[in-house]
């Protein structure tokens, strides 16, 4: 059993002065951010200790009303890696409590000056360490607590797979049979944000309301459609990730950088599969479930023929999607061949599919030393 870290969310169903509350701990503790954001650039990270925070609550009454765990997380936070800008009014809140900021007490969550029913849709496998207690852009509050998960390896099964990632299929692999086919979410999250932009732009109220509530009530179903989208990907995701890892022992995936895709035509499509979040997913049950996860580099995958191992001498364009390969004659579609020698180059033990080509024959077979 090995034993990992995870975060639990839970909704959190706050009455309005508990609301009040928590938005007035969130002002003090972005204040206490903004201090330090300041403080940063005019006296380097000598600032970055509590002894700055202590004294500020000494002296200043309204800090000193809040709770000390919170302040003294939001210093954690800053210390960590980011970006480290000034929080507006608009930000949505963020709460981090320690172990000794809150309590559990008769199936609520209890902070300072606030008791908050939590929806228990699943128990806590242990005592959490730390929670983080935040609002979305919808509004609605959630509890997200750390705690230790004990877990086993999954039976060892025979066979592999190789994933190659992409744009019109998220992810093609070996095996017909677990490619990942994007239903798009995102349409109607976009059409939503289509609507809203063009109403914006004619600045005119929706039917039956007037002024700021009709553009406010635009942007409240965009928010909500966007939400919807993703619990969709991720609840997507993790089901395919699941089957893909529980029948195969070896998982090489292309480590695929997808920033690139954003300043192209294909941005919205390449953000609509959700290739990271598939990515990561993965990446996560399958060191869970003690599989083999091998990462191989995208280069050449395309170019390479999967039967020889001949590398093309000129690079396929995006819109051929057929690879022909002129010294074996293989035929096969561009995505699938290119998962094939993403298995390949892992089942070799090798660090790229140059070295692949490079020690191996035609037949696929490796070279021996002489």
């Amino acid at each position: 059993m090995t034993r990992y870290t995870l975060r639990y969310n839970y909704r959190l169903r706050p009455s309005n002065q508990a609301e009040q509350l928590l938005e007035s701990e969130w002002h003090r503790c972005r204040w206490v951010w903004n201090q330090l954001v300041t403080n940063r650039y005019n006296r380097g990270w000598e600032f970055l200790n509590g002894k700055d925070l202590t004294a500020a609550r000494a002296r200043i009454e309204w800090l000193r009303d809040g709770s000390q765990d919170a302040q003294a997380a939001t210093l954690r936070v800053f210390r960590g890696k980011g970006r480290r800008k000034h929080k507006s009014k608009r930000d949505n809140p963020s709460l981090g409590y320690s172990r000794n900021g809150f309590a559990i007490r008769d199936g609520r969550l209890n902070v300072k000056g606030a008791s908050i029913p939590v929806v228990w849709h699943r128990e806590l496998p242990s005592s959490p360490s730390s929670v983080r207690i935040f609002r979305d852009s919808v509004g609605h509050w959630y509890a997200s607590f750390v705690v230790t998960v004990e877990r086993g390896a999954l039976p060892k099964v025979d066979g592999g797979i190789g994933i190659d990632w992409g744009v019109k299929v998220a992810a093609t692999t070996t095996d017909p049979d677990y490619d990942y086919h994007s239903p798009q979410h995102g349409k109607t999250a976009q059409t939503e944000l289509a609507r809203y932009q063009r109403m914006m732009a004619r600045r005119k109220p929706l039917a039956g309301k007037s002024g700021s509530r009709g553009y406010k009530a635009a942007k409240m179903r965009t928010a909500r459609a966007h939400k919807k989208v993703t619990r969709q990907r991720t609840h997507d995701a993790r089901q395919w990730a699941r089957k893909v890892v529980a029948d195969h022992q070896l998982i090489a995936v292309e480590n695929f950088k997808s920033k690139f895709l954003a300043k192209s035509t294909m941005a919205r499509k390449s953000a609509d599969q959700a290739v990271g979040q598939l990515k990561r997913e993965l990446e996560t049950y399958a060191v869970q479930a003690g599989r083999e996860l091998v990462m191989v580099p995208p280069a050449y995958t395309t170019m390479t023929c999967a039967d020889c191992l001949t590398i093309a001498k000129q690079r396929l364009a995006l819109g051929e999607r057929v690879f022909v390969c002129h010294a074996c004659g293989l035929v096969a579609d561009r995505d699938r061949n290119a998962a094939k020698v993403i298995l390949a180059t892992a089942e070799r033990h090798r660090a790229s599919v140059e070295t692949v080509r490079h020690s191996a024959l035609p037949s696929g077979e490796l070279q021996r030393a002489s």
